[in-house]
């Protein structure tokens, strides 16, 4: 998430009651987690098993829970609690905004686009030229639209993350200030669910088309042109190339990289990242040509056995 304006270190440090360590006067435009964090960004961290991997990030500025030397170029704001902070700031920069009209009067709506009866659209959220939403379907706070895009009826689009902090075995739910942009000529089936980001975005390629009851997950990135067929599932953060097929009821988990072109049969399970230009089948996936070669031993197996 960006800010709405470049914030010093000591200002956001003030928002959330931290001490800073470091270079007060620090610029930072924006909060983001270690996934994927960018200079001028300010991320959180409260293990120390991750101190490392946080201190040689690219985020200019770290909620942590130990005063420790400060590294050249970062600023720390020590909190006992780093995630209520970082939630804190969340909820600070993007507070609930109940929607009492069925269009937030906050939404950005181009003239030339088509809203059916029973839309919900909240504030900020745009839509651009050309687009397509029909009935019943909700689009979520700050959720971009582009141009020429369809929408099917009862789609969510921009509802929270599926992302909690767990401390004693409680789970705490992190405040979501992503959003869900979908670019120009996407068209989404019906009943479709789309997380908005953590604190990222959750993006839908140009050109992309999905058919009905898919769920893509917080922070996902699918590349243009891709199809995805009914009941595919995508975890979050995971990032699909362009040109990636997925037929029915494939299920890809989280944190996963899908190179262009590749082919997903029907009820494929991924669970470790998949090159392109393959065409992959079975649980866990495998190229196809050797997964129905496995099929086929095993069923040479099966009848051998029924024989003896």
């Amino acid at each position: 998430m960006k800010f709405p304006k470049v914030f010093s270190a000591g200002e956001l440090a003030a928002l959330c009651e931290a001490e800073v360590l470091g270079d007060p006067s620090t610029p930072l435009q924006g909060m983001n987690e270690i996934h994927k964090v960018q200079p001028g960004d300010l991320m959180f961290v409260d293990n120390e098993k991750y101190f490392r991997k946080s201190l040689e990030s690219e985020a200019s500025a770290i909620l942590i829970n130990q005063k420790i030397p400060v590294p050249a170029g970062k600023v720390l704001l020590y909190h006992p609690q780093p995630f209520d902070a970082y939630n804190a700031l969340a909820w600070h920069f993007r507070p609930f905004m109940h929607t009492r009209e069925a269009i937030n009067p906050l939404a950005m709506i181009d003239p030339s686009a088509t809203i059916e009866s029973g839309v919900v659209i909240g504030a900020f959220a745009r839509i651009g030229a050309g687009t397509y939403i029909q009935a019943n379907a909700y689009i979520g706070p700050y959720t971009e639209i582009g141009e020429k895009v369809i929408i099917h009826p009862a789609c969510v689009i921009g509802s929270d993350a599926f992302y909690y902090h767990k401390t004693n075995l409680v789970y705490t739910k992190w405040r979501s200030i992503g959003r869900v942009v979908v670019e120009d000529e996407v068209e989404i089936g019906s009943n479709c669910t789309i997380a908005r980001g953590v604190s990222g975005d959750t993006v839908l390629g140009y050109g992309s088309k999905l058919d009905c009851q898919v769920h893509i997950g917080h922070g996902v990135r699918v590349g243009k042109h891709c199809l995805m067929a009914a009941q595919v599932a995508i975890g979050g953060k995971t990032l699909i190339g362009d040109h990636v097929t997925m037929y029915g009821q494939v299920g890809v988990a989280q944190n996963l990289k899908i190179g262009d072109h590749a082919v997903l049969l029907a009820k494929t399970g991924v669970s470790k990242d998949l090159p392109g230009g393959v065409t992959y089948y079975g649980i866990p996936a495998e190229p196809a040509n050797i997964a129905y070669k496995q099929l086929a031993m095993m069923r040479q197996l099966a009848r051998s056995k029924n024989k003896s």
